[in-house]
């Protein structure tokens, strides 16, 4: 029978507020061929986050390593785990008691196939455990996936369940990403490997003011930026074998979608790739630009205005 070791990695720093709570939740799954890791990425708390992970003393495994960032954090996790597949956990989210056994449910079913990276559908909450929403995704394939990574942003990390062996050898998380480490892992990973979504709710994703991705905006914004423009550039090469008419449509998705994240350079980008895919340019299919132009103006102004607005209501 198919029973694999899961390993749940939870890489934190200075997590004292939030990390038993989410220590609870890997504890708590009915799936029970697990370990847990925590991975204590330099805390200067006072020990506070050191002795909350200890406190929990050989159902957990902990380990201290000086501070690197989130990326080493889990790569770090990932060469100490012993399980066959890995199961991030962020300090401040949560996942629900059944979140690993319906994922495993799933691979039994599929023979226990390696090739296959599995993630869900996620609910939102804030710093108290107030549901604010719920994501569910749609419409999202192994075979669409990579362009969806650029024009929706599809997946929650902690959602996802990954075979160790797909993993590629050394430092699988970019290092030097502070933010976007783990699409990048992602766009690499999906040209390889079937990323399978499951229309099912199996983590809670907390948000707060003390997040890096709230903190450090500056660092977010452009590293999204150039994390689009990177794997824009490399679109054509992964859909080569489709008709050009679809490339297109892959490209103007991308540049909406892009606009609706406020990433607006990389939407211009993406925009011009459309703009340059049709060999021959008739009467037509200038008109066509010429509307889809239009509707992209339309909507950066709108978003524009949308920003706008709400600095405003700031200063007031």
């Amino acid at each position: 029978m198919f029973y694999p070791k899961v390993s749940i990695v939870i890489p934190v720093y200075n997590g004292a507020n939030h990390l038993r709570e989410a220590i609870n939740s890997a504890l708590a799954q009915t799936y029970e061929n697990i370990e847990v890791l925590v991975i204590n990425d330099g805390s200067d708390d006072d020990g506070s986050t050191e002795a909350i992970a200890k406190s929990y003393g050989d159902k957990v495994c902990y380990f201290y390593k000086k501070n690197g960032g989130v990326a080493s954090a889990l790569n770090f996790g990932i060469k100490k785990m012993s399980g066959e597949y890995f199961s991030w956990l962020s300090h401040d989210d949560l996942y629900r008691p059944n979140k690993i056994l319906i994922q495993i449910k799933y691979l039994q079913a599929h023979s226990g196939d390696s090739s296959i990276i599995l993630f869900s559908d996620f609910t939102l909450i804030d710093r108290d455990k107030k549901i604010l929403s719920k994501a569910k995704i749609k419409g999202v394939t192994s075979k669409n996936l990579y362009y969806r990574l650029i024009s929706t942003s599809p997946i929650h990390g902690c959602s996802l369940l990954i075979p160790k062996r797909c993993f590629p050898s050394k430092n699988p998380f970019n290092i030097k990403l502070r933010a976007t480490q783990d699409y990048d892992l992602w766009f690499r990973m999906c040209t390889n490997y079937r990323f399978i979504h499951q229309p099912k709710d199996l983590i809670f994703s907390r948000l707060h003011k003390e997040q890096d991705t709230l903190k450090k905006t500056a660092i977010v914004r452009l590293e999204n930026i150039n994390l689009n423009n990177k794997y824009l550039g490399r679109l054509k090469k992964v859909y080569c074998e489709e008709p050009i008419d679809k490339l297109r449509e892959i490209y103007l998705e991308c540049a909406f979608g892009l606009v609706e994240k406020y990433f607006f350079p990389s939407a211009n980008i993406a925009f011009k790739l459309y703009a340059q895919t049709k060999p021959r340019i008739t009467g037509r299919v200038k008109s066509a630009i010429r509307f889809d132009y239009a509707k992209l103006y339309l909507l950066a102004s709108a978003s524009i205005g949308y920003v706008a607005r709400k600095i405003r209501k700031t200063i007031k």
